[in-house]
């Protein structure tokens, strides 16, 4: 008795087992393209629906007289609607006016009003789709539905009209609301033209992407058209501030040129062992890199300077190249450490790695482009890409001490001030009469 109870319950837990087993039918796919085919032609019979209201709002119930009736029924017209990623014929009520001339409806004017294409055509872009695979990427829609706009030139044209338009505002927008505290540039190598980005923090941590400069190489001219133009966009150089940089000579030449004393450059750290390193044969190497990351890791910036001092001094015999490289700008890479902060905000801005990750993420998004035809070309992209970037911004690393920072950058403005020296706003600094 108790073994064929014990099968009863087997066969029935078996029975349930294979009720919640979901059945896989072949028509499966089938179902989904039509549920989705039914999804589409509702939608567009509500929006016939809503036009068709709109129109009774203004010519009032159709075969009813009304004597007040100051507009009139004038049939259909072919119209379209962006849905999809692509444009959807779509047959639109007509009204006229008592004059004749046609009255819009609101419905309409507000769905027709935005063009969503522009910015779907600039995400497909920038998640990898070409021009050609742009229609493969949408949902399909019903046979019966019109549709067009999915060519590669209409794809094509969409992207130029919409990242042109992104890039005007990036050269153009005013810059004077931001109350910055660093600004960090860097250059990004795309095909033979090199685009000079600047991005700025301001006191509370948050990134900004504030402009960019299209040159043929990181000279100092290409450097201060950048600065210029940030500076014409209303950007203050009339106040202290630190400026991260990776160690080019142009870049250093141009803020000193705008900023003048007032910028306090930071070399990039990560920049300085690796351009010392380089002079090094390939088993010195990992020695040398570790005595300079424990230098720079000191709390102490005494102690600090004493350790890559010794470190050059050691070099000096056997690879004097080395030793020189290590003492050119050696006090600007610590010059962070020399404002009195602690925590992660020193580590953090004692490199570029801020700027880095901004330009590693733009050029996971400009990857796939295979031919560059223009410097224009170029700069329609980088602005598309760093739009999207800054969409994920988050705050710096150690951005709770951002009021220590600002409290050594007033210390170091007010020590300029002392000295007699005049920041003109507009230009480098002078000398005071």
């Amino acid at each position: 008795m108790k073994n064929t109870a014990k099968g009863k319950s087997q066969e029935q837990a078996g029975t349930v087992e294979r009720e919640v087993v979901p059945m896989r039918l072949p028509g499966v796919a089938a179902l989904r393209a039509g549920l989705h085919a039914l999804v589409v032609s509702a939608g567009l019979d509500v929006l016939g629906a809503m036009l068709e209201r709109d129109r009774d709002e203004l010519c009032g119930p159709r075969y009813r007289h009304d004597g007040e009736r100051s507009a009139h029924r004038a049939g259909h017209v072919r119209g379209e609607l962006a849905m999809g990623g692509r444009r959807v014929a779509v047959r639109r009520p007509r009204v006229r006016t008592e004059s004749g001339k046609e009255a819009p409806l609101p419905t309409w004017e507000q769905l027709a009003s935005d063009d969503p294409l522009h910015e779907r055509a600039v995400e497909q872009m920038l998640v990898g789709v070409s021009t050609r695979e742009y229609a493969r990427s949408l949902e399909e829609v019903p046979e019966e539905v019109d549709t067009r706009g999915t060519s590669r030139s209409a794809v094509s044209r969409r992207f130029v009209q919409a990242t042109q338009a992104r890039v005007d505002e990036a050269l153009h927008s005013d810059l004077g609301s931001l109350a910055l505290a660093v600004l960090m540039i860097d250059g990004l190598v795309v095909d033979e033209h090199t685009m000079l980005i600047a991005l700025g923090i301001d006191e509370h941590g948050n990134k900004h992407v504030l402009g960019m400069h299209e040159g043929a190489t990181e000279n100092e001219v290409s450097c201060k058209a950048l600065l210029a133009n940030l500076r014409d966009r209303r950007l203050t150089t009339s106040r202290a501030l630190l400026v991260v940089l990776d160690g080019g000579k142009a870049l250093h030449a141009a803020v000193r040129a705008v900023y003048g004393k007032r910028a306090l450059i930071q070399r990039c750290q990560v920049h300085k062992v690796r351009n010392v390193i380089e002079h090094l044969p390939k088993q010195d190497r990992a020695r040398v890199r570790a005595a300079m990351w424990a230098a720079y890791g000191s709390r102490s910036v005494e102690r600090a300077r004493r350790l890559l001092n010794a470190q050059a001094n050691q070099l000096e015999v056997k690879h004097p190249s080395a030793a020189a490289s290590l003492r050119e700008g050696l006090e600007e890479t610590l010059t962070v450490m020399d404002l009195g902060l602690d925590g992660t905000l020193v580590r953090t801005l004692s490199t570029t790695n801020p700027i880095e990750n901004l330009n590693g993420l733009v050029r996971r998004r400009m990857r796939n482009v295979k031919r560059w035809r223009s410097g224009k070309m170029i700069e329609r992209w980088l602005v598309a890409a760093l739009d999207d970037v800054r969409q994920g911004f988050r705050r710096l690393r150690g951005y709770k001490q951002m009021p220590e920072l600002l409290v050594a950058l007033r210390d170091h403005e007010a020590k300029i001030n002392q000295e007699g020296k005049v920041l003109d706003s507009r230009g480098p600094i002078q000398e005071a009469a």
